[in-house]
């Protein structure tokens, strides 16, 4: 299956928290968009593998992926190593994006920069024609997405662009709190975590206000970029 928008994420709810809502806009649009989480994220402190791989799965579901899968490297562990990249790439080339969305350049969490590195690595590598790979038993050609944009997470990082996702805020929030393991539950026994703390929530809805009313909306998402961005006409711009 070929996707336009194919979301890489150190982690299952990486992209609820940072890119939900651009992706459930581009799916309304008619853009077929999926996530692939590098790791299981077997080293939280709340929740299971098992219980996660449910809630990543229903997340999907609400945001309307295509695609949701998992390459099961190991969580704060993974590095740049040839296996690891090349199951990357083969995964670029499965499903072809134009478009890839991907962890911020740095965070709280070393696996965001750290995954933001791999994944801009690996988009370069996989459209080189003597690196193969083989996908589900097929030999794969080069591809290279057009884009590779990194989304803003727990640490503030001044956006080079802002989606207006208005529209998609309440989906993208049902998406996030589809992870009822990992965020605040006043019926939970589970240590607090930085993401779990109510207050993280509140991070999230004000950024996103923060944002969205930076470009006369009321709800934006944000991405960098490593390269200068074209456009066609000046007036498309918000």
């Amino acid at each position: 299956m070929k996707l336009d928008i194919l979301a890489l994420c150190a982690h299952p709810d990486d992209a609820e928290i940072s890119c939900a809502g651009t992706l459930a806009k581009h799916i309304s649009l008619g853009y077929k968009a999926g996530v692939i989480d590098l790791t299981q994220g077997e080293l939280g402190t709340r929740g299971t593998v098992e219980i996660r791989e449910k809630e990543a799965a229903e997340a999907a579901r609400l945001i309307g992926l295509s695609v949701r899968k998992n390459l099961k490297l190991r969580d704060g562990f993974f590095g740049f190593s040839e296996e690891e990249k090349l199951k990357i790439i083969s995964v670029i080339r499965a499903y072809q994006p134009q478009i890839v969305l991907t962890n911020a350049v740095r965070d709280r969490h070393p696996d965001h920069g750290k995954a933001a590195a791999l994944v801009r690595e690996c988009c370069f590598l996989s459209g080189l024609s003597k690196v193969k790979t083989d996908y589900e038993g097929e030999t794969q050609n080069e591809w290279r997405p057009r884009q590779v944009f990194h989304f803003v997470q727990s640490q503030y990082i001044k956006p080079d662009f802002i989606v207006d996702v208005s529209d998609f805020w309440n989906k993208k929030m049902e998406a996030l709190q589809a992870f009822k393991s990992q965020f605040y539950n006043p019926q939970s026994h589970e240590p607090e975590t930085f993401i779990s703390n109510p207050g993280f929530m509140k991070l999230i809805e004000a950024r996103g206000h923060e944002l969205g009313y930076s470009i006369g909306a009321k709800y934006g998402e944000g991405f960098t970029v490593d390269h200068h961005l074209g456009i066609d006409n000046l007036f498309h711009l918000k």
